[in-house]
Order: structure tokens, then sequence, then C-alpha cells
């Protein structure tokens, strides 16, 4: 029903709506986006006839309502009404109407009932007054917000969302990770089947849609056939930010990215992280919550691999120390973002080379530590080239204790990077190459911009990964994932769990056993 004028709104600002049209939320906004439409009508709205001359059936998209339904296509009721809006020339609806709402601050004209335009200025009256007319709650800490808050969440999910649109299977998925995934992969209406590369790839040429696929997962070759077939992929890996617990022991991720483009961890092609990097406008609100979410990072003792408890080692007095950090010898990073590095000796070599007269301790990656992945090197091997072995520091705790941190292309250097180290890399991660770094191999063409590391930080912990609250299971945003971390929130350890950790301890038995009879 009509009301003769809004109630107050002056609540509500000019930038909270501005907020809410650059975010696109309201509505059903994750709902499907029906195409080929020319005009919008909620069935009972009163239309003449010459409003729909001309116009296909097909092409008038009827709002579900009571009354008569004129001639159109009968719109499901859950459409997101931005994507829908977007592509017609009007909207017939009373101007209490939600979609006439969003139309408003689409510039979209909405035709009321009585067949007159209505004032676009009204309409944004009658939205500042529905938003100042409601009470909000996040849904992940219980606590009031105000609407800002809420549209930052609604935000978030909305980028999460469209990120996964036209995903039409997924391969390559750990079992012990598809719960997860699906919920990572849900588009708003529906999550991705999990099918064999080769049956993925016919399903998405068939439908005109992407494969997504775990790069390590699939064979090799799965890249060149889905761009003989014209099928897009979409490489799917743990975000930065993952869980507490890894991933080699079967501890399901918090976040994953999912990139259309390539993967933020091989330097030798164009991805989704780096053109971002190169060219995204990083708007002051983003970079100041990035800096907030730093904070929180750095104050939290948040990191990729959890808290470590052992105690800190003895570093030299007046003498320039450095922390080389190891990584899996056959992991993709490696492989693909090492620039010419062939493994964890190669590395130690380079860093003794770079930083000859310096103490240098050897820290290796706990998955190798655990006995799950290749790089083992023995401590006769670390000890020609490096003063000491760490495996149990706590990690981030000796990166800010040391001069300097050394490191390939591991994550530990972005997370040095966030706690104000300063970091050499020998390889071309995705945080090399912007000014941020000293490094040691020629960073690629699309890099050289200077960024802040504020800017570093939103790119790559904001807008490129998705992440999954573990207490609600819901899409959230990187402050609550570390909010879960911090306050010591763990997923469950289930009998795969424990029946990974003796593996690894067991392969770790064997390759000691085997370095003690060969001396």
């Amino acid at each position: 029903m009509a009301l003769d004028g809004p109630p107050p709104s002056d609540d509500v600002s000019d930038a909270v709506i501005d907020l809410l049209r650059a975010a696109r939320v309201g509505g059903s906004f994750w709902g499907a986006r029906p195409v080929g439409l020319s005009l919008l009508l909620r069935i009972g709205t009163p239309v003449a006839p010459e409003a729909l001359a001309g116009l296909d059936p097909h092409e008038i998209g009827l709002l579900p309502g009571a009354g008569e339904a004129p001639r159109g296509r009968t719109l499901p009721p859950d459409c997101d009404p931005w994507g829908t809006i977007a592509g017609v020339r009007a909207v017939h609806a009373a101007e209490q109407d939600e979609w006439a709402l969003v139309a408003g601050l689409l510039s979209v004209p909405v035709i009321g009932p009585d067949g007159a335009p209505i004032d676009p200025a009204r309409l944004r009256a009658l939205l500042k007054a529905r938003i100042a007319g409601a009470l909000y709650r996040d849904p992940f800490s219980g606590l009031p917000i105000d609407a800002a808050g809420a549209i930052g969440q609604l935000a978030d999910w909305r980028r999460h969302l469209d990120g996964n649109r036209g995903l039409a299977a997924a391969s390559g998925m750990a079992f012990w990770k598809r719960e997860a995934i699906r919920a990572f992969l849900w588009d708003g209406v529906r999550s991705p089947p999990f099918l064999s590369a080769a049956r993925g790839l016919r399903k998405a040429r068939r439908e005109g849609g992407a494969l997504a696929v775990w790069p390590s997962r699939v064979p090799a070759s799965t890249a060149q056939e889905a761009a003989a077939l014209g099928v897009p992929v979409a490489r799917v890996e743990d975000g930065f930010i993952r869980s507490r617990g890894l991933g080699a022991a079967l501890h399901p991720p918090g976040s994953v990215v999912v990139d259309r483009t390539g993967i933020y961890y091989n330097a030798l092609a164009a991805n989704d992280l780096e053109t971002m990097l190169a060219t995204h406008d990083f708007p002051a609100a983003l970079v100041e919550r990035a800096a907030r979410l730093r904070a929180r990072i750095c104050s939290s003792g948040v990191t990729k691999y959890g808290a470590q408890p052992g105690a800190m080692p003895a570093l030299p007095k007046g003498r320039r120390t450095v922390l080389a950090v190891g990584q899996v010898d056959d992991d993709l990073s490696v492989r693909l973002g090492g620039a010419g590095v062939s493994g964890n000796l190669d590395f130690l070599t380079r860093v003794r080379r770079a930083e000859p007269d310096a103490w240098i301790i050897y820290r290796p990656h706990p998955d190798v530590q655990a006995g799950h992945r290749k790089g083992h090197l023995t401590d006769s091997a670390v000890l020609a080239h490096a003063d000491a072995i760490d495996s149990g520091a706590p990690l981030m705790q000796l990166a800010q204790a040391v001069d300097e941190v050394h490191v390939l292309s591991s994550l530990t250097g972005f997370e040095a990077l966030m706690r104000g180290c300063r970091v050499t890399v020998h390889g071309m991660p995705f945080y090399a190459g912007w000014g941020l770094t000293r490094d040691l191999a020629k960073p690629g063409p699309a890099r050289g911009r200077a960024l802040t590391l504020d800017q570093l930080v939103a790119a790559a912990l904001i807008l490129y990964p998705r992440y999954l609250d573990p207490v609600t299971r819901l899409p959230c945003g990187p402050e609550v994932m570390v909010e879960r971390m911090g306050n010591g929130s763990t997923p469950p350890t289930t009998w795969l769990i424990r029946l990974r950790t003796i593996q690894g301890k067991l392969r770790r038995f064997m390759t000691l056993f085997a370095e003690f009879l060969h001396g």
C-alpha cells in the first residue's frame, strides 16, 4: 500500500546507500539471473497494453504476486534482482516493492500501478526508511551491528558466491575435503558435482561452464585438453589463512582461492591475484580494513601452521642472524615459483652465498618434518651451509628475532612481511616484485608497481580468497576466521586425522632409520 510519505530516515546516510549500491546486496542476491528480459512486471500491478507492445512473451519477466498474470515468463521467487534488473528497460511495481527500490538505485525507470513513473528520489527515501526500520545482528558473534556492517558482511558473501558462478563440475578434490569444498563452491543455488577430469570436461563443454580443479590432483594434460575444448578452468587451492592444522594431516581448509586465470604460485603465467595487485584501485576503506586485519593477525599470533610450542633457540649476539625457511621439494609453488632453485639443498646453498658472514638457522617445512612430504635433508647436509637447525620454535617469533628472513616462495615470507620483518626472496612468490621485499630473482613483466603492505594484504587476504566459518559453516570474511583461530576454535580430530598422523610418524621413523644405517 502506498504511503503518504516515507517515515523519518535520518539514521541512514547517503554513504550507506552508496555502499549498498556498490555491494549489490539486498533481496535474493544469491539467486538465479534470468537473461533475455526487456521488462519486469510484478503480477497484480496494472500495466498499459502499449507498455507490452512489440515484446515477445519471453522478454517479459513476471515476478510472483497475486492477481491475473499477463503473458510473459514467470520467474522463480528467488532471483537476483540486481543482475536481473540491470538488463531491462523498466520495472512495473509498487513503490514499496523491493525490486522497485533496487531499480531506483540502478537508475532503471519504475512504473507504478497508476502507469506513471515513480520519482527516483522518492524511491531512495523509501529505501532509507526500510533500512532504518530494521535491526541487524552479526551472524558469527550474535552481537548487534549497524546497517553498514551488515552490508559489508553481505558484500563478502556476494563476492564469494559470484566467484562460483558458472562452475559446471569439480575435479581432483580429495574426498576428505569435499564437504568443505561443496560450501566453498556453492553459488547460491547449487554446488558443482564432483566428477573425474574427463567427465567434468565433457559436462562443462556441454553446459558452456567452467571446470574447477585441484591442480596437483588432476592429470597434467587437463589444462591442455580444456583449452582444446574451449572449457575455462578454475584452479582451487588452499588459502593463506587456512585452518588450525596441516592440510597434509587431513584438516579441511578454512580458506581456499578459486583462480579463473591461473594460480597464485605460478610465476610463469598470469593469475587473478597478480592482475589484482598490478591493476586494482585500492579504495581507502579497503586499505584501512586490511590494516585492522593485519594488526589482529599479528596480535593474535595466527599463522598458516598454527602455534608451535617449542622453545626459542639462542641467537648469537653481535652477529647478523638469518632465518632460512625450507619448503616441500616437489610442491608446485617450488616448481612454478622457485625461479630455478631446485629444492631445499640448492636454496640453502644460495642463502649461504648471499649471506657469507651471517649466522644462519634453517627451519624445515612442517609437512616435511612430520613425514608427509618430500624435502628432508640430513643434519649433516644442512649444517654444511647453515649454523643451526630449528623445528619447533614459534615461527613468527623467530622471524621477528632475526635480522633477515630468507625464503624461496614460502608463505612464511608474506607472514613475516606483515610483522615488519625484512624479507629476502630467492624465487618469485605472489608478494615479491612490489617493492616490499629484496628480490634475488628477476620479477616478471606484470610486476613492478609499488604497493603498500596493506594494499598487498587487502588483495591477498580479503579480495582473493574465500573463507568458511568453522563454527557456523557460513561463508565469512577473514576477520571471522582470524577470530576463530585466535580464540582456539578447532576442527574435530577425526579417525582419518589420527591415521594420517600415525602414517607420518612411521615415514619419519623409516627416514631417520635409513640415515642411521648409512651413517
